[in-house]
């Protein structure tokens, strides 16, 4: 089975469209605000394909299995193999998060683990029940119920100034307005809100209102160029832009929590290398060691590189 699955991602990168080694620096395609609308920040790069990402979807898929933490936001009708969504039915984790929750879970999960921005959210709760407690209580109260998921003062600032500005505009403490948005108007709703970024609101679009879309976080970001998916010279804004247009909506979500869990498991594709996390990840198992290897020179001769990419 591993090898059919190395000789039908070699044979797969012979026959993909590969891009040329791109120069050190990009050539201008769009200036002032026409940017942020832009339809395709690097339209010369066709990587990844269609093909390509449901390749990756399932030797990512049958690695890890489907990560249990994301069971809960999985839309019945995402395609996937049979037998690999983990109990997706079965563990009664159909009762649907408020949009407010899952902001906030979003925001207390910036720069920090998985393990702490949990406990950071349930200490929260369990301190004020109720956002309009939050809202009342003194931001130091808030910190310290928080702290454990480090930048408590700037996360508290972040969420206070959210639920004030969230009650001026709407008269209570509810989001679950944006279910009746577009993705669009989503977008722009959320961006009226000082501290809620990009990459907040793609993750919300993605879990709490199960949109179709693709959020880049450095896992992602450092994979996605590592295995060609981006031009070397590509910043996290224009890969998001980038990878919402080539990946096909019925693969994103599970792509995403997928590549998202083998960032932080494989210690070849950790953004922070070997040293990011001591596992017992075998280094041959990683099903895009063939794709981190393959480079193209300006003649369109493929290389090889070393492991470490």
């Amino acid at each position: 089975m591993q090898r059919s699955r190395k000789r039908k991602q070699a044979q797969f990168l012979l026959q993909s469209p590969l891009p040329i080694k791109s120069p050190s620096k990009p050539r201008k395609l769009i200036t002032g605000s026409d940017e942020k609308h832009s339809a395709e920040p690097y339209p010369d790069h066709l990587r990844p394909t269609p093909e390509e990402t449901l390749i990756v979807r399932d030797d990512l898929l049958t690695l890890h299995g489907f990560p249990k933490e994301f069971v809960k936001y999985r839309r019945p009708s995402s395609e996937s193999p049979s037998g690999d969504l983990n109990g997706r039915e079965d563990d009664g984790l159909n009762e649907k998060e408020s949009v407010l929750d899952g902001l906030v879970s979003v925001i207390l999960s910036q720069n920090t683990t998985d393990t702490n921005s949990h406990k950071a959210f349930s200490s929260l709760k369990s301190a004020f029940p109720t956002w309009e407690e939050v809202l009342a209580a003194e931001s130091k109260c808030v910190e310290d119920t928080i702290r454990c998921g480090g930048l408590a003062p700037t996360k508290t600032a972040c969420i206070k100034n959210m639920l004030s500005c969230l009650l001026e505009r709407k008269g209570k403490l509810c989001f679950e307005y944006l279910r009746d948005m577009s993705t669009e108007e989503i977008k722009s709703e959320l961006s009226k809100y000082k501290g809620i970024g990009p990459k907040t609101v793609a993750c919300v679009l993605m879990f709490q209102l199960q949109r179709d879309d693709f959020p880049v976080d450095t896992h992602i970001f450092h994979i996605a160029k590592s295995i060609g998916w981006v031009p070397e010279f590509a910043d996290i804004k224009k890969t998001y832009v980038h990878l919402n247009k080539r990946i096909p909506n019925e693969l994103k979500f599970d792509l995403n929590c997928l590549m998202f869990t083998h960032g932080k498991l494989c210690p070849q594709c950790s953004k922070r290398g070997s040293n990011r996390l001591k596992t017992k990840f075998p280094f041959e198992s990683c099903p895009l060691l063939n794709y981190r290897k393959a480079l193209i020179c300006d003649s369109g001769e493929m290389l090889t590189k070393s492991g470490n990419g």
